[in-house]
């Protein structure tokens, strides 16, 4: 749901020990993958060279990650998130619960390390492979969300309406990080989410006279 490496929120749900030292060894993973993409490219990164790098075998990189798209893709931070959003207020509008969650989750993100936040955006539109992988991931971060919004509002998880919404929801976010990327990252991440958030709740702005 949200770009780069996952960063713990204050007051938020925490995870075990075992769970923090598989982001951990992902972190490292990630952050060796964005060094060799910075110092070579993409297309010339391998899973070997990251591996050395990382301190880890490959098959360690494999088990974490089934390919290398999912280096740069793979957000282990949206089952955290998702907590967040069950913690919210059941008074709470439910996108007032999201917006509120994803403000926290940028600020924390943005703050710890905005160049990771960048390239992964730019890989998402200059590389075909991450992009097409990208639209894939859709599909699991939106199960995700169907739980949770069915939750809230006592519906089927399994019903067109519910999927409807947590894809457009997912969608949404999804082409506000494309647009922050095409502009080379001049905009502000956190306005553009906004904007999705609110042509969801409410349609399309009116037309300009």
């Amino acid at each position: 749901m949200t770009p780069a490496r996952p960063v713990p929120l204050p007051e938020g749900p925490q995870l075990g020990l075992r769970e923090r030292k598989k982001i951990k060894t992902r972190m490292a993973i990630r952050e060796a993958t964005y060094a060799l993409i910075k110092e070579q490219g993409y297309d010339a990164t391998t899973i070997e060279q990251i591996a050395e790098r990382a301190e880890v075998s490959p098959s360690t990189v494999f088990r974490y990650f089934p390919t290398k798209e999912d280096i740069v893709l793979t957000d282990e931070y949206d089952p955290l998130m998702l907590e967040e959003l069950r913690a919210r207020p059941a008074t709470e509008s439910w996108l007032d619960s999201v917006r509120y969650v994803l403000h926290r989750s940028m600020d924390a993100l943005l703050a710890e390390d905005p160049e990771a936040v960048r390239v992964r955006a730019h890989l998402a539109v200059q590389i075909p492979a991450v992009r097409a992988r990208m639209i894939e991931s859709m599909s699991a971060t939106g199960l995700l969300l169907r739980g949770a919004i069915a939750e809230r509002h006592g519906l089927d998880a399994d019903s067109l309406e519910v999927r409807v919404y947590a894809m457009s929801l997912v969608g949404g976010l999804m082409e506000a990080n494309i647009t922050w990327a095409e502009n080379d990252c001049q905009d502000e991440l956190r306005d553009l989410v906004d904007r999705a958030l609110d042509v969801i709740e409410h349609g399309l702005p009116a037309k300009n006279t």
